[in-house]
């Protein structure tokens, strides 16, 4: 199996330790680079774990990353959707989704997880990245919310009109072997004006924000704590490394 997954999220109440690994699983390892990583460095970087993964030579891991200024085309991209083609570099990738932009500012978490140490389910395997998202924004008071129709994290914004909303996180994934990568992206205080030259996932309707946007002047560290107490109570222990 190695395919973009583009499942429908599904109830928070299916979630219950859906995706808690088997009795005796290692802890996930917990890395966070110390420097912007460029994009096709982490491409390599995920292809090799995820195969050391799926060989059982390697435990698994979540990557947090900051890249450079960049756009990432997901496998259902729309050439039309890239609005301003010269302003950042622009990368093909094997994920689910259209159009992203990372950047500065802006927690990348690179999941790769064996979900045949866990639930062989993609529709739930992205509801759970969901409701981690969730859990973490509501640790800085931020409402978070999922919608039927369009995959990502979704906060209400009243204050810009009746039904106005805003994208926080998006997520895109791809599976190989039942070995995940790719993974979120969360707004924490990236330039977002840097979003005008793509259609974010495809969505016209809506724009995006961040913490920062919202009034949450939020460190990465802080963020990356926050990050991290959710994941473990969503995907089960974490070790630094």
């Amino acid at each position: 199996m190695d395919a973009p997954a583009k499942p429908n999220p599904i109830s928070r109440d299916a979630l219950d330790a859906s995706m808690l690994p088997k009795s005796g699983s290692p802890p996930v390892e917990w890395v966070i680079a110390d420097a912007p990583v460029a994009y096709p460095d982490a491409i390599a970087e995920m292809e090799a774990c995820v195969a050391l993964i799926a060989a059982g030579e390697a435990p698994e891991r979540v990557w947090l990353v900051e890249h450079p200024p960049l756009y990432t085309a997901g496998t259902s991209a729309k050439a039309e959707d890239l609005v301003a083609p010269g302003r950042f570099p622009v990368f093909e990738t094997g994920r689910g989704g259209q159009f992203t932009y990372h950047g500065p500012g802006q927690r990348v978490a690179y999941v790769m997880l064996d979900l045949t140490r866990r639930r062989q389910d993609l529709r739930l395997f992205v509801a759970s990245l969901e409701n981690w998202i969730i859990a973490t924004l509501a640790d800085f008071n931020v409402t978070g919310e999922r919608r039927d129709d369009r995959v990502g994290v979704w906060v209400r914004q009243p204050e810009r009109g009746i039904g106005a909303e805003a994208k926080i996180a998006a997520i895109g994934i791809r599976v190989r072997r039942w070995v995940t990568f790719h993974g979120i992206s969360l707004n924490v205080d990236p330039e977002l004006s840097h979003f005008d030259g793509i259609v974010p996932c495809g969505v016209r309707e809506h724009g995006v924000t961040s913490l920062a946007d919202l009034g949450r002047i939020i460190s990465m560290t802080e963020t990356d704590s926050a990050l991290r107490a959710e994941f473990e109570t969503l995907f089960g222990p974490t070790v630094a490394a």
